[in-house]
This record gives C-alpha cells, structure tokens and sequence, in this order.
C-alpha cells in the first residue's frame, strides 16, 4: 500500500481520513504511514503517540506523517518524536499542495523545525466542499461533511484550537454532494461536523440546518435516508424540529448534553440547562414518538459531587435515552476547566461506569421493546445491519447497500435478531 492512512477519534477525522489517502498518492507519496490524531481526550492524544511507536517498530522503513487535532495544538510534541518524519496541521491536510510539500521535505533535512506544517487554524475563515468521489459502490452509509470549526468555548473542550472557527459548506455544494453519492448508490447519506447544529451562522442570509435538512430532502427525492450526527439541542432551530416529521430523516438524534446538573453545566459552560434538555427531548418524541435518543455525557468533572452526579444518571431516565457514549472527565491543559478543583481519578472512573452501566440497561429496554416490530434495516455487512433508530441488527446472509424490512424476533442486550 503506498499509503496507509491510521484513524482516531471522530466521524470528521473518518471521513477526512480518506480524503488524505487520495492527496497523498495522488501527490506522489510512497510507503507512508499517516497518522490522523484525536485530542479530544488525553488518553487519545497517548494513544495516538503509542500507536506510533508501534507502527515504526512494524514498518520501519515507512515515512511516518502525522496529522489531525493532537498534531494541530501540539505539532512540536509529536516532531520531536524520532519516528516522527512530518506534522501537518488540520487545515492543511486536506489539500493535496501540503502532501506534494510533504513529499519534497521528506527527502530534506532532518530535524524538528523542518518537519512541521502547521499554519494558524483560527486564521481559517471558509469551508470548501470535499467530496469523496471515490466511495466505494455499494456502501450503504457515507458521510458528508457540511461544518467544521466550533466558535463555542465549553471549559472542558480543546478542540476548537484544534478545528479553528465555525465555519460551513453552502448548501447548493451540499445538495450536489449529496445526489452525486445517491446517484452512485448510496441508501443513506449523513451529515457531519464538529458543532452541526451551528451550520451556516458564516455564510451569506445565515442559512440553519433545519432549512438545509429541508432543502436536501426537497432536491434529492431519490434520497433514500437521511441521518443527521451529534447536535446540540438548544441551537436546534424550527425547520429542524419540522423535519423530524419526513419519514426519511432517520428517528435518530444524538445529543451534546453533557451533564445533567445545572451547576456543572454552568462550569462547564455549556448553554442549555438541565430543564431545557428535558423539553427538548419530550418535543422531538412528540413529534416522532418512536424516537431513539442518544447523548454525549462526562462522568467526574471537576467539582462535581454525587449529588450533582446523581442528576446525570438519572437524566438518562428523564430524556428517555437508548444511546450513551460516556466521557470519563479528562483534564486537557489550556482549558479552564483544567485550574478547577480535579476529582480522584478512581470516583472519575467509577462514575464513569455506573454511567454505561445505565446506558446498557436503557439499551437493552428499547431492544426489548423492538421485539414484533417491522423495521427497514439498511445491510452493512453480511452479518449486520441498522434499523431507521439506529438500532444494530444481526442478520444472515443479506446483500450490503439494500434496504430489507425485517421482523426483529428477539436480541441479546446489544443487538436485534431477526
């Protein structure tokens, strides 16, 4: 392989991973190794230098580049490490003019300050379209990237130093993204970003993405399904909340909210309370009483006592979640949160799980409650597929990329059978 692109983190980072894989051959890159980072979390930052080190003992022949959010916020960290050939920053990385520098710098001289590329990510003022002309046919699930950039500043997150300001792809090139992918075959199209629920505050007549969300099912009529990724409920505008109504926007949503105490939330400044998150997810089972729910919630952060605790475990009931993908607080120098009063690591940890321990009881009560319904489960694999909830389902047998309803006949805690 002439490039072998290693992932961490976010959907954003898979899907970007294969738009770097095409500009770094097409630059002309041979037996290179890219690795695109998280930093979300100190322990992805760790394992992203471990896996590093890993892969150099296993091919050390290889060049070694590495990009993403952790080399964006710490490129001479990662330069100094002597597997290390090349840091590109995250704006840069997904033009092929860096990988053609990187190309030419590979064979130059050695040393820390020859090896980074990494320009000012908060200069980055526009978004062009990246389309991925070269999904596989037949996929069933691709990924449109519509928004990068967060202009928010929760005191627990580094990760607008890592992505720049909010900013947004204009919906007609969104529209043309979308129906070349349907046109090539794809059954469901989800839009991502880093803050998707921010889309357009940058662009000409501030478009929102409820009315991108519109638009798109209006365009692309052979659109089949629609998934919108993780987005916060108190910038969810009208249109968004109109179009839940539209059977092909999937009955999906997964959720930023992070704690369910007021307190917490005001550290963590975030912008919706504890009442505000209950509402929101009553107002969107009213609209689509099937719904499934899912969230983002972070277990010990800083000056959180059980009683605060308490109201996040038992948010999971109030907001009738299926889907939790748990955080255990990671303290990111730079941050506000980072100076707060830090909790022992073992009441972080089993927080943490107590927390997934919930997640897993509500998952295994929504599957349960499956059992006899007819759902259109879209193929991944052979042996899996997703329901319109998003609800996986094993199968036997099935062609990927297609459509099949199935009665779900039982499952066992994690997934559906049919």
């Amino acid at each position: 392989m002439a490039v072998e692109v290693v992932t961490f983190g976010c959907r954003l980072n898979a899907v970007e991973s294969e738009l770097i894989r095409r500009r770094a051959e097409a630059a002309g890159l041979a037996d290179t190794i890219v690795v695109n980072s998280c930093a979300v979390t100190g322990e992805a930052v760790a394992q992203a230098r471990q896996q590093i080190r890993k892969l150099k003992r296993t091919r050390p022949a290889a060049r070694v580049v590495v990009t993403g959010c952790a080399a964006q916020i710490e490129p001479a960290q990662f330069a100094a490490m002597p597997e290390v050939d090349r840091v590109i920053g995250n704006a840069e990385k997904l033009h092929e003019s860096a990988w053609q520098a990187a190309r030419a710098a590979l064979g130059g001289a050695d040393g820390a300050d020859t090896k980074i590329a990494v320009a000012d990510i908060m200069a980055v003022r526009a978004m062009a379209p990246h389309l991925l002309d070269g999904y596989q046919s037949g996929l069933p699930r691709v990924f449109v990237q519509v928004q990068n950039g967060c202009d928010h500043r929760c005191t627990f997150c580094i990760i607008p130093y890592g992505r720049g300001p909010s900013r947004s792809v204009v919906p007609e090139a969104v529209v043309a993204q979308v129906r070349t992918l349907v046109e090539r075959g794809h059954a469901e199209i989800v839009l991502t970003g880093v803050d998707l629920t921010s889309y357009g505050a940058d662009l000409p007549d501030e478009p929102k993405l409820g009315g991108l969300v519109k638009t798109l099912l209006r365009e692309v009529p052979e659109l089949q399904r629609l998934r919108i990724s993780s987005l916060d409920c108190i910038e969810a505008d009208p249109d968004l909340l109109d179009a839940l109504t539209d059977p092909r926007l999937m009955p999906h949503l997964h959720l930023s909210l992070q704690a369910g105490d007021d307190m917490i939330l005001k550290r963590m400044k975030r912008r919706h309370s504890r009442a505000e998150a209950i509402s929101f997810c009553d107002e969107v089972r009213r609209l689509r009483p099937d719904i499934a729910l899912g969230a983002d919630l972070i277990a010990g952060f800083p000056t959180e006592t059980e009683e605060m605790f308490a109201q996040s475990l038992a948010l999971v009931e109030d907001c009738g979640l299926t889907f939790l993908h748990v955080f255990p607080y990671s303290k990111r120098p730079g941050t506000p949160a980072a100076r707060m009063p830090q909790l022992d690591g073992r009441v972080i940890r089993e927080r943490a799980a107590r927390l997934r321990e919930a997640g897993e009881t509500a998952l295994a009560r929504r599957l349960q409650a499956e059992i006899g319904a007819t759902r259109a489960v879209l193929i991944e694999s052979p042996v899996q597929g997703r329901t319109e909830h998003f609800l996986p389902v094993s199968i036997d047998g099935e062609m990927p990329g297609t459509v099949r309803r199935l009665i779900m006949a039982s499952h066992d805690g994690a997934r559906l059978t049919v």
